[in-house]
């Protein structure tokens, strides 16, 4: 039996783009390639005698900087933590408890039907003059919902766009920029954002640039939000003025009213009632977390003796803190409140048993944080990190270009990056420990 070869669709750079990515092993892979380049490099630098002045830290006398030297990881020192310490490079990734806490909520919100009814229901009622920002709207936020937004609503967009009388491929296409044009935009932080400030905290752990930093998973809030308010006049535009008109009128025949009648099914009373219950759990969870921060006692904000003329965001760290398991019981809650109602949650055991599926679906998560931990450590072990960021601050400077430009080339570069490796949380962990 042949095996079959995937054949590029497109030629010129969509094509060479294509036949890359098909070319690419898992990131996995990805990183234990880089793992073995890392080791040459490491040794190579050691021999070269590459080092760099340390941007914060003196030496003990406090008379000049402290220079780091390349270490390499083939020295006796390395390869004894590359072993010792491999059960705690893997435990202590700073990512990995984060998504695994976060998971363990949203995984009882999506399979008990929380996010899958709550997308139909603002879809569903959405005004016919307002239909397209509506779709793109509720494709953004549904990347809290996981694979939801995917496998909901880019159908879903397609069958409300044709009960409008518009042409559903105009409401696919609305959908999908939303899902994936809009995959960081959001108003509130979900998991996505507590995987990468996870890496962004071990990539400062490495450099050791402050001792005791820590971000908070609302860390990127203004920057998604923003994103938010950008993407969604932008795909409103070029949906409705763009994509659209070509399309011409839509027509569906027999075949197409059957298949969206099967689909479009309106909510149930037990989904409705769900989503009250799973509302009111919601006002509920976030009542409780500012109780806990302003409330008598306050657990969640450090005002004891010691604390006056702190900055707020200082004052705050404990409540920033608290957020992933925040986030965590706040999914639970809205899930099992929502699951009681529709009849997908009859006991404590459907509970445990969507929990222990959500866990069951990190699975490849857990093989790839094994392979960026080890990356991530090793590159921090060898100092290679903080001499390429030393060396790369200083040619930035000497350069004379302003900082929007050179933020503006870290933007390009990764999104040429993106082109080829899929995974937000493998770019991060490639980019972090330079770019932090």
């Amino acid at each position: 039996m042949k095996k079959k070869v995937s054949v590029s669709t497109h030629n010129g750079f969509l094509g060479f783009v294509e036949r890359t990515g098909n070319r690419l092993p898992d990131p996995v892979f990805i990183f234990a390639f880089l793992i073995g380049v890392l080791l040459a490099i490491s040794l190579l630098c050691e021999w070269g005698g590459v080092s760099a002045a340390h941007p914060t830290k003196l030496t003990e006398d406090g008379s000049a900087p402290l220079v780091l030297t390349a270490k390499s990881l083939f020295s006796a020192e390395n390869i004894q933590k590359i072993w010792v310490e491999m059960p705690k490079t893997f435990t202590h990734f700073h990512p990995l408890g984060y998504v695994l806490v976060v998971m363990l909520g949203a995984g009882v919100a999506e399979r008990s039907g929380l996010f899958a009814s709550g997308i139909k229901s603002a879809m569903r009622h959405a005004p016919r003059g307002l239909l397209t920002p509506t779709v793109a709207l509720v494709a953004m936020l549904s990347n809290h919902a996981a694979d939801a937004g995917y496998v909901v609503v880019i159908p879903l967009a397609a069958i409300i766009f044709a009960a409008a009388g518009r042409h559903p491929l105009a409401g696919i296409a609305a959908a999908f920029a939303g899902v994936s044009g809009g995959f960081s935009a959001n108003f509130t932080p979900g998991q996505l954002d507590a995987l990468l400030f996870g890496i962004t905290e071990a990539a400062v752990e490495g450099a050791q640039l402050e001792s005791g930093w820590t971000m908070n998973i609302a860390g990127n809030w203004f920057f998604i939000a923003a994103l938010l308010v950008i993407y969604l006049p932008v795909i409103w535009y070029v949906t409705d003025k763009v994509i659209e008109p070509p399309l011409g009128n839509w027509v569906p025949g027999e075949a197409h009213k059957e298949s969206f009648g099967k689909e479009d099914k309106a909510l149930t009373e037990g989904q409705k009632k769900g989503l009250c219950r799973a509302g009111l759990a919601v006002l509920g969870v976030a009542l409780l977390w500012l109780g806990m921060t302003f409330g008598p006692g306050t657990p969640l904000l450090n005002d004891g003796p010691g604390t006056e003329g702190q900055a707020w965001y200082v004052t705050a760290t404990p409540f920033f803190k608290s957020l992933v398991g925040g986030f965590m019981i706040l999914f639970l809650a809205a899930g099992w409140c929502y699951g009681s109602a529709a009849g997908t949650i009859k006991s404590s055991d459907d509970l445990v048993r969507m929990m222990t599926d959500s866990m069951k679906d990190m699975g490849y998560y857990l093989v790839l944080s094994f392979a960026a931990a080890h990356f991530v450590a090793m590159f921090n072990w060898s100092n290679l990190g903080m001499i390429s960021a030393v060396h790369g601050a200083g040619a930035i400077k000497s350069s004379g270009l302003p900082l929007p430009v050179v933020l503006g080339l870290i933007v390009l570069f990764s999104a040429v990056l993106n082109l080829f490796v899929g995974s937000a949380s493998a770019k991060w962990a490639l980019l972090a420990p330079v770019l932090v």
